[in-house]
């Protein structure tokens, strides 16, 4: 077992809460509404070590630009939300199920836009070039994992929605504005391996 994955494997073993859009927003009240499952896959190149991220289309409906990890809600197909987060990033970046080692998963990601979202953590082990499916991600990119891991880099930040201000965490990188939901994951992981 390499370094990585020992740490990556520790990481999940620590105890933690969900997390959620709201933690950040005490002044918000999170609707009473039954939730939608997703997952989300955090892919680390074991070589690299970095973690492979979206840039998602300017032309969607919800979200339309914003840094996302490959994932999404689960399909009456999918027998789980690993299988959901598998089939996802297939269809949004052409990863191969061969190359993918899962690790765990990490504690529910509740967001504003009524989705329980699960991250699950997972090694590449063998050499893929994404391909970006047009009609959703318009890049892929890579971020070094060190850089999503060291917990000064993350900041709150806010801007108005819905008529009040809603603060959020960001952890830009180059061009790259990373905040939100994908943020909040991160810095869950972050926290778990500092």
């Amino acid at each position: 077992m390499s370094d990585l994955h020992k740490r990556l494997i520790d990481a999940l073993a620590k105890k933690g809460c969900a997390s959620s859009d709201f933690d950040l927003n005490n002044d918000v009240q999170a609707p009473d509404a039954k939730l939608t499952p997703a997952a989300v896959l955090i892919a680390i190149r074991a070589e690299t070590q970095t973690v492979i991220l979206t840039k998602r289309s300017a032309r969607l409906k919800h979200h339309p630009g914003q840094i996302a990890f490959p994932g999404g809600k689960q399909d009456p197909t999918d027998p789980t939300l690993i299988a959901a987060a598998m089939r996802e990033a297939n269809e949004e970046i052409g990863l191969p199920g061969h190359i993918v080692n899962i690790l765990g998963e990490l504690p529910v990601h509740r967001t504003v836009t009524g989705y329980q979202v699960t991250p699950v953590l997972a090694l590449l082990t063998g050499h893929y070039d994404p391909i970006p499916e047009a009609g959703e991600v318009s890049e892929v990119f890579e971020v070094p994992l060190a850089h999503v891991i060291n917990t000064t880099l993350f900041r709150v930040e806010g801007r108005h929605w819905q008529g009040r201000k809603r603060h959020y965490y960001a952890v830009p990188y180059g061009p790259y504005y990373i905040w939100g939901a994908t943020a909040c994951i991160l810095r869950v992981l972050a926290e778990r391996m500092a």
